[in-house]
């Protein structure tokens, strides 16, 4: 496993106290998978460092359907914790990892501190920047393109064959597992995939990147 600093950089760019104290104070975790991690309107107590594993981060709803937002992989940071701590403000997502994740987790008020550091001041706000372009793009997807148009383009690129269940392609979009089931049976009369437990196996790709494209 890459130790904190390789995965984060941006800790070599502090000065050489403030680096030691990261490394010093921060909480090593090692979370199994399918924890919750944080959830809706939870305090938030710390900055967390992905070092291996991964955090799915998700906007659940009282029905108990979830909006996948985005994943946290090694390396990367956390927007939904960032927000919390920068605006001294309670979890409004949840946080579950997908695998065995290890973490370190940063203590609010070293990430206080750290903000008056340009360095990791340009990397906190450089990561709001292109979070909020990712959620820009996810709005964009739900507003302006079909349910067929979208589950076409979730399909591609994944392979041949696909392991996962309809809830779990309905998770991804945001949907409900009855509408997703029924693109896909309409998908596999077209001749464009064939369905099976918990599967689904491309057999036209180039039909689904029409699709996909409309």
């Amino acid at each position: 496993m890459n130790t904190l600093a390789e995965l984060y950089p941006v800790l070599d760019a502090l000065p050489a106290a403030k680096r030691a104290e990261v490394l010093a104070r921060s909480q090593l975790m090692e979370v199994p998978a399918g924890t919750i991690v944080f959830d809706d309107r939870q305090a938030c107590h710390g900055f967390p460092f992905v070092l291996a594993g991964g955090i799915r981060v998700v906007k659940p709803a009282a029905n108990g359907r979830e909006l996948p937002l985005y994943r946290v992989l090694p390396g990367e940071s956390c927007i939904i914790s960032t927000g919390c701590l920068l605006g001294h403000a309670d979890f409004n997502a949840r946080g579950v990892t997908e695998a065995d994740t290890s973490l370190a987790l940063m203590p609010r008020q070293l990430f206080d501190e750290l903000l008056t550091e340009p360095a990791f001041r340009d990397f906190v706000f450089g990561l709001v920047s292109e979070r909020i372009a990712d959620l820009m793009r996810l709005v964009e997807e739900v507003a302006f393109h079909k349910l067929d148009q979208r589950l076409a383009g979730l399909l591609l690129g994944r392979g041949r064959l696909i392991h996962a269940t309809h809830q779990q392609l309905a998770d991804e979009l945001g949907s409900v597992r009855e509408i997703v089931s029924r693109l896909l049976k309409g998908f596999a009369e077209q001749g464009l995939v064939r369905l099976s437990r918990e599967q689904v196996e491309i057999l036209d790709p180039a039909g689904l990147r029409r699709l996909a494209s409309m």
